[in-house]
């Protein structure tokens, strides 16, 4: 295990706490208003992200934070952490696999399959257009840009090919036939792959369920990937963002269908070493497992 003296964790925690509150600004800012934002507050509604908890620093596994002059860090009043007889605080390896231990094989087990697949990016996120299919209401404020019955006219010219569960069950009723595939949640480890976007943004999904276990840096570059795809994912979608100043990305055509492509694919390579460490966090905690939980 290595040590960290304070002089060396507290500009980190510092540093991180500063980044968060910047990636986490306007949300904190609506809060007060009461405004609503279409594109960026999907992150918290829809991952339970709290500004709070992305502000906590966390040095990750295998990392113990020596005392400062105040005494032991903070941590030491934070759930799954243990502090030692030099006041030194790690993570409680046996306390958190004894409550998290299930979630972890399961995240490994998802990760490293999602990992060992090539990238489908053919999909041109109609996804979304699949989610307005031959509907009059739909999620988000917003008027379509092509209309509802163009809309529709593109989901009816496009085969639609979603591998991701948890976008294909926001299909409407109409467009659930139209999907090559059938996804579901015990067919997620088999079906998701590394050029869905939604399965990118998911790396900050496995982050949060990782917790304390993550370290600071890997969980805000988990974040803030999710907040860069979920910008793509509307540019793409239906829906008219011009209000937002945000520019469309036409995939009903080849110029916007190319665009959509090549900044998927740059999405995917950046999820592909985020996720190649969240494994590595996943395998360093069942590693310690066996030690960990005979000291319960």
């Amino acid at each position: 295990m290595t040590g960290l003296p304070a002089a060396t964790w507290l500009p980190l925690q510092a540093a991180h706490e500063q980044r968060a509150d910047r990636l986490t600004a306007g949300r904190r800012a609506r809060r007060v208003t009461g405004e609503r934002h279409a594109i960026d507050d999907f992150l918290y509604d829809y991952y339970g992200t709290r500004p709070s908890v992305l502000r906590r620093w966390h040095p990750g596994v295998g990392v113990r934070l020596e005392p400062g002059s105040a005494g032991p860090a903070p941590h030491h009043r934070w759930r799954w952490y243990a502090t030692d007889a030099d006041a030194s605080v790690r993570l409680d390896l046996a306390a958190f696999l004894a409550d998290r231990g299930d979630s972890v094989r399961f995240i490994h087990r998802l990760l490293s399959a999602i990992a060992s697949r090539p990238a489908f990016t053919g999909c041109f996120g109609l996804h979304e257009w699949a989610m307005v299919y031959r509907q009059r209401e739909h999620r988000h404020p917003l008027p379509l840009r092509l209309g509802q019955q163009d809309t529709d006219a593109v989901v009816e010219s496009h085969q639609i090919r979603c591998t991701h569960f948890d976008a294909y069950r926001f299909f409407t009723p109409d467009a659930v036939g139209l999907n090559r595939l059938r996804p579901t949640r015990a067919s997620q480890v088999e079906l998701d792959q590394p050029g869905c976007l939604h399965a990118s943004m998911d790396c900050h999904k496995w982050a949060t369920k990782l917790g304390p276990a993550v370290a600071g840096d890997l969980a805000l570059d988990c974040f803030e990937l999710a907040r860069d795809i979920r910008l793509l994912d509307m540019q793409a979608s239906p829906y008219d963002f011009s209000s937002y100043g945000e520019p469309a990305v036409a995939v009903e055509t080849p110029e916007g269908k190319a665009e959509y492509v090549a900044r998927q694919r740059e999405f995917s390579q950046r999820a592909g070493r985020l996720r190649a460490r969240l494994i590595d966090v996943c395998v360093a905690l069942l590693a310690a497992e066996p030690a960990a939980l005979s000291r319960v």
